[in-house]
């Protein structure tokens, strides 16, 4: 599957969410399942055991590349790991993301700012942008690596809109529903905690 393909992937699994889904019953996306879909990283299981389970089957290390998926290692605030596709390669400290059940339980995410904040810059500590706040996150996660697909060399980018996108998948969320989206996050998590509840929500898909 050459990086077209993977890019027409992508654009399916979103347009099938809307054409499909309405408000009132959106399409609810856990990590795993939106990043199999849109990376063509065929493993399945909690977000936690993506970094063992592709020991032998897919190549992995510590530079990030377009098209990889970046493994979050888990913490107390996020039991089963969490993990997200890389679509842009910006800097060796810097990438986007595109990912899903981050900022909001079960919104995707599109081109949205992850950076490098490990001592070494080896991609072992990362902040990644939180849609409530506007900006990166307060805290700082742990990662197992990247995870490569084969299907994009370093340097090429992923054919996703140009400016970060924040959606559910049967719409665009508004301006209204962002600023509601804030201070539901205050009232839930506190203001420096991007992710709280969400992370006990099992990702085995």
């Amino acid at each position: 599957m050459n990086f077209k393909a993977l890019a027409a992937r992508f654009a399916l699994v979103v347009s099938c969410g809307l054409m499909t889904a309405t408000p009132a019953a959106a399409q609810f996306w856990q990590c795993v399942t939106f990043a199999r879909s849109v990376s063509g990283i065929e493993i399945r299981g909690n977000a936690n055991t993506w970094w063992s389970q592709a020991e032998g089957r897919y190549e992995r290390g510590h530079t990030p590349k377009a098209g990889s998926v970046l493994a979050f290692s888990p913490t107390l605030r996020m039991r089963v790991g969490h993990v997200a596709m890389v679509s842009k390669v910006v800097s060796d400290r810097e990438v986007l993301l595109t990912h899903a059940n981050w900022s909001r339980p079960g919104a995707i995410e599109t081109n949205v700012r992850a950076v490098d904040v490990s001592d070494a810059g080896d991609w072992s500590m990362v902040k990644v942008w939180y849609g409530p706040q506007g900006d990166l996150g307060t805290s700082a996660y742990p990662t197992k690596g990247f995870i490569y697909s084969g299907h994009a060399p370093a340097g090429d980018t992923f054919d996703a809109p140009a400016q970060p996108s924040f959606q559910m998948a049967s719409r665009t969320v508004s301006a209204a529903q962002r600023a509601n989206a804030t201070q539901l996050a205050t009232i839930q998590h506190g203001p420096t905690d991007p992710r709280g509840i969400f992370t006990l929500v099992n990702e085995a898909n």
